[in-house]
């Protein structure tokens, strides 16, 4: 998303630069593949967040943050659909693991990180809500860190204390620029926040868009040299699956994308305690969320639905 508001200048420059970086590989299971993607929209890409580098064979793999990006006909907006990460689902056999109930961030473990990890996360979350995917990334953390300090930082507002459980940070009410490192430390946050994990997942939709608004402030697209280090930023620090799209194809259709047509959407849903393990569970199936999401119907949705909607 980055990249695409910068790509009304040298576009095949840029294409290039960052083709040579990036890692590709197929993140989406057969059966969660959407096999005629269709750039006018709309469109669903799967993104996952972990801490995890390329080698990384350490066994804990869970994916810290999974979001639906849903960008309706037209290309002019985009909903970031925070999937909460203990949220109870049934996880399809595959990659050497039978099957069973569990956290939907299991599924990237059980299916042993990496490109299977993501194909079995991506086929249990099919499973769960019937969409198909155009496309998916997998996100290291620390591109991340690298491309916000490339950035000068990002205008994050802190609502109340918390002190990180991480790095033991105080982060003070009231808004600021962050580095890198404190940016993610902030909104990696969920212990004392009044709405745990749910706040979480907003302060990680509003990192995204400060990310977004601040590229555009910077004017990357009149300096090379920054542009360059970007995208070689955000190229070491992704492994994508394009579904078979021409990345330049991909990067134009979405060039017109302003960050202020980004929505937060969380998914209905509450903790509920079983067997002594704390879970999140769907309320009413989702409350027709991801019917609208494999739809045209997100607009609709999300005016009849202002307590899921995040303000961003």
């Amino acid at each position: 998303m980055v990249l695409a508001g910068v790509t009304v200048f040298g576009l095949q420059a840029l294409t290039d630069r960052y083709d040579r970086t990036v890692i590709k590989e197929q993140l989406l299971d057969a059966g969660s593949r959407n096999d005629r993607p269709d750039l006018d929209g709309p469109l669903n890409y799967l993104l996952i967040g972990t801490d995890r580098r390329p080698g990384d064979n350490t066994t804990e793999q869970r994916a810290d943050t999974i979001l639906i990006v849903h960008v309706p006909t037209g290309l002019r907006e985009a909903y970031l659909v925070s999937i909460p990460r203990d949220l109870l689902v049934a996880i399809p056999a595959g990659s050497g693991y039978a099957g069973g109930e569990d956290k939907i961030n299991a599924a990237y473990e059980h299916g042993r990180g990496g490109e299977p990890g993501a194909q079995l996360l991506s086929a249990t979350l099919t499973r769960l809500t019937g969409i198909r995917f155009d496309g998916a990334a997998l996100v290291d953390f620390s591109g991340i860190r690298k491309v916000v300090d490339l950035l000068g930082g990002v205008r994050m507002c802190v609502e109340r204390e918390v002190r990180s459980i991480h790095t033991d940070r105080v982060f003070s009410p009231g808004c600021r620029q962050m580095n890198g490192a404190e940016a993610l430390d902030y909104v990696r946050q969920r212990y004392d926040l009044p709405g745990g994990d749910y706040d979480r997942q907003r302060h990680q939709q509003q990192l995204l868009r400060a990310m977004l608004d601040r590229a555009g402030e910077t004017r990357l697209r009149t300096n090379p040299i920054k542009l360059d280090q970007v995208i070689r930023a955000v190229g070491s620090s992704l492994t994508v699956d394009t579904n078979g799209v021409a990345l330049e194809d991909l990067l134009l259709a979405l060039r017109g994308l302003p960050a202020n047509a980004l929505r937060g959407v969380q998914v209905p849903s509450h903790s509920q305690t079983i067997d002594e393990v704390s879970y999140v569970v769907l309320e009413n199936g989702g409350n027709g969320l991801f019917d609208a999401v494999r739809g045209t119907r997100m607009p609709n949705w999300t005016q009849a639905n202002p307590r899921w909607v995040v303000r961003l």
